[in-house]
């Protein structure tokens, strides 16, 4: 999969830009705050996910600006696809996607079109944040293999957002305590799928972090991820999603229930899962070093990458933010051995730090416009 074509129009600080990528090496280069990063953050929302940057959409429009556009033409294994957005100013921020010219109702759909993978400096925080980073990064990931996760992942958290206000109901004596049974049902039926989703991934994702690690430490140090439910023993895991495997969802739910009702908030579910990352059996985010932080992230966002390849026999396009340039010889060729046969965006201040071998197109970026070579 590549990017042909690329727009973009009043998005942040870019006015107007438009580029036709080289289907390899796509060096984006400039000074600090001239839009590099900005170019990347409207490329990877065309993928339907959040901005890595977790900022809210209002922001993308410029401040000159009362619309902002970005359009790109993918080419996969079959043919050329067009993805537009359009985000207009407003009391309700209108946005409108469109798909090869036809309207879309929401990102769902974007899923299934354009796959990428973002490295950037705050994916440390996967491994040193809280347990919710990491929530965030496992479902994000499943949800790129499987479109349909993301119904499930919205569905769970609207019935969670009903059952918190239901809870502080109850505990209000305002409605009957028996209807909590009936959304905790839904809350189980939702909660059963991903539970199992995240410990299918993380299954899969330790066995090539364990792997690339390795060889990343030259054989000195091991990499363990494993999935950590709050509801399910490890052994009950290992279960398909049927109706006993949803009945322990449920029974835990009601366990809890009482103590939920007294404090306002789900306290058993998905909500509260943690992935274990460990280094030697230690856990990283207690005991790893700032270069062991760096190298685990580094790792988990090449697994990422390959178990897509290996689900989709297709290669996502692949956005380097800014991690290329501290990183050492040896670390850069181990990177670009892995993504070799992908398209690559590399945002650099310091073109002459990456690789003499990484040669493609250069795009220069100054006060959030192209200029010349």
């Amino acid at each position: 999969m590549i990017i042909t074509y690329a727009g973009i129009k009043d998005f942040r600080n870019l006015s107007e830009i438009e580029i036709i990528p080289d289907p390899k090496y796509n060096i984006i280069s400039g000074l600090n705050a001239q839009g590099k990063t900005n170019l990347l953050e409207a490329l990877w929302i065309m993928s339907g996910c959040k901005s890595f940057r977790a900022s809210r959409e209002k922001d993308y429009i410029s401040f000159s600006g009362n619309r902002m556009t970005v359009e790109i033409n993918i080419l996969d294994n079959i043919r050329e696809q067009k993805i537009r957005t359009e985000i207009i100013r407003g009391n309700n921020n209108v946005k409108n996607i469109t798909l090869n010219g036809v309207k879309q109702k929401g990102t769902k759909s974007l899923f299934d079109v354009f796959r990428c993978i973002a490295f950037t400096p705050d994916d440390v925080e996967i491994i040193k944040g809280s347990p919710e980073k990491r929530r965030n990064f496992i479902d994000m990931a499943s949800s790129q293999l499987n479109p349909a996760s993301v119904t499930h992942l919205n569905r769970h958290n609207v019935i969670m957002n009903q059952r918190n206000a239901l809870l502080k109901e109850i505990a209000n004596s305002n409605v009957n305590p028996d209807i909590l049974a009936v959304i905790d049902r839904q809350t189980a039926e939702e909660g059963a799928f991903i539970s199992h989703m995240r410990y299918e991934y993380v299954r899969k994702i330790n066995r090539i972090c364990s792997d690339l690690y390795r060889t990343l430490s030259g054989g000195n140090e091991t990499l363990e991820l494993e999935y950590k439910s709050n509801v399910y023993k490890s052994e009950d895991l290992k279960k398909p999603v049927n109706r006993e495997f949803t009945g322990i969802y449920f029974r835990k739910l009601q366990e809890t229930a009482g103590y939920d009702i007294k404090t306002g908030s789900t306290h058993t579910g998905v909500n509260r899962d943690e992935i274990l990352i460990k280094i030697n059996g230690l856990n990283t985010r207690e005991y790893a070093s700032q270069g062991q932080i760096k190298s685990t992230a580094l790792v988990m966002k090449l697994a990422q990458a390959e178990i897509f390849m290996e689900k989709s026999d297709e290669a996502p396009v692949i956005f380097l933010d800014d991690v290329m340039g501290e990183l050492d010889e040896n670390r850069q060729k181990f990177i670009f051995d892995i993504i070799k046969n992908m398209q690559v965006f590399i945002t650099t201040c310091n073109e002459s730090a990456l690789l003499p071998e990484v040669k493609g197109k250069i795009f220069r970026i100054h006060n959030g416009k192209l200029i010349g070579k």
